[in-house]
């Protein structure tokens, strides 16, 4: 057992996308577009928990490589009775990022429970209603990456200068 061997693997550019959704009661979406949660805007701390999440994959799966994210970016959708979160992580590496999108946008999502949850409880203190599904891989994009050129080191090469 360890990790995949990716020596020698080229370094490319990796873009995975990734979404799930929160099923809420419908007041409680109402209360999320009225900004009237008790902790706060969940969507905003929702993204600033994905964000750390997603740089911080490899620590949560032991099978994933720590990879150098050159961005990871959320979008909300609210619905009647949900929010899904979209979740899009890119980075130039040797491996993919599509664990990091999913921890992201899982990430989120349950940020969101956290901080409705005091609404979604029944009289019992239970969660009926409430649940996080669909969590999947949207997109998974490998294509050569364009700061980086045929160097076997992958540093650019500077331009001759002509004087």
């Amino acid at each position: 057992m360890g990790m995949i061997d990716i020596t020698g693997k080229k370094v490319l550019l990796r873009e995975a996308l990734a979404s799930g959704r929160i099923i809420l009661l419908p007041e409680t979406v109402k209360k999320i577009g009225k900004n009237q949660i008790k902790k706060g805007d969940p969507l905003v701390v929702a993204e600033i928990a994905a964000m750390k999440a997603a740089k911080e994959t490899y620590l949560l799966i032991p099978h994933c490589h720590q990879i150098p994210l050159n961005t990871v970016e959320l979008n909300f959708s609210i619905g009647e009775n949900f929010v899904e979160a979209t979740c899009l992580v890119k980075a130039e590496a040797m491996t993919g990022v599509e664990m990091e999108a999913l921890v992201g946008a899982s990430i989120a999502l349950t940020t969101i429970w956290d901080m409705v949850k005091y609404l979604e409880k029944d009289k019992d203190g239970q969660y009926p209603s409430t649940r996080i599904s669909d969590i999947k891989v949207l997109k998974k994009v490998k294509k050569p990456t364009p700061t980086l050129d045929s160097n076997p080191l992958g540093h650019r090469q500077s331009s001759p200068r002509h004087d």
